[in-house]
């Protein structure tokens, strides 16, 4: 037998008597760290460092029975600008991320090993309520939105990555996720309806997908969400 105890946000993962216990396992052989934590539930890119018998290991240490594990929470802080890839589940939230100015990649066509192989070799961050892509050993950054409302799962992961003073929102296209460029009303006139050319002067286009955005009545709703998750970094 090994004793494991989870910290903070991995209890998520367990069902709700076991959360904040130590927990009895009866591993099978000599698994590793990452094998043994992610069969009680969390994923390894939500660790931050395990600890055997008070000593800090590598995910490939292989647990010897009388081991006493814990396991911490990541953090979730990503050097530089923050990159994502999401699954198929979350396309409402690569829109909220893009709109943002996040580089978010999202298809409803990708499948599991591209997903982790895009994460991998991209350095992005990989967004999923699928905890078996997570578990995926190639993935390194990786979280589990536990909300199901996009707005939400928007609020966790500015608040995992600390994103509030990294926003440059308007900055991407929300369809195809390229960045913006100014565009003078006499480029775009074809491409929006008549009364909006009569009533705006101000018009951004995506130079991928051809798109023009203007400011209208939903970026003023969108704005709204901007200032909620600009204070929630004030608020710590």
């Amino acid at each position: 037998m090994v004793t494991v105890r989870l910290h903070g946000r991995l209890n998520d993962f367990v069902t709700p008597e076991k959360r904040g216990t130590q927990l009895q396992v009866a591993p099978l052989g000599s698994p590793s760290i990452k094998d043994l934590i992610e069969s009680l539930g969390p994923p390894h890119p939500e660790l931050d460092r395990v600890l055997v018998d008070g000593a800090p290991v590598a995910l490939t240490h292989r647990v010897t029975p009388g081991a006493h594990i814990e396991a911490f929470p990541a953090l979730g802080h990503v050097e530089g600008m923050p990159r994502f890839v999401l699954d198929v589940g979350l396309g409402r939230l690569s829109g909220f991320l893009r709109m943002l100015g996040f580089d978010t990649l999202w298809r409803n066509d990708f499948d599991d090993p591209e997903l982790a192989r895009i994460s991998s070799t991209e350095g992005r961050v990989l967004l999923t309520r699928d905890l078996g892509v997570l578990k995926r050993g190639e993935v390194v950054l990786g979280y589990f939105p536990r909300a199901t409302d996009p707005a939400e799962q928007l609020v966790e992961v500015v608040r995992r990555y600390g994103l509030g003073s990294r926003m440059k929102p308007f900055s991407r296209c929300i369809a195809c996720n390229a960045l913006l460029s100014p565009a003078q009303p006499h480029e775009v006139t074809e491409r929006v309806p008549p009364d909006v050319a009569s009533r705006y002067t101000h018009f951004q286009q995506c130079g991928d997908c051809r798109r023009v955005f203007w400011p209208g009545t939903h970026q003023e709703r969108m704005q709204a969400l901007i200032d909620r998750l600009r204070a929630l970094e004030l608020e710590g």
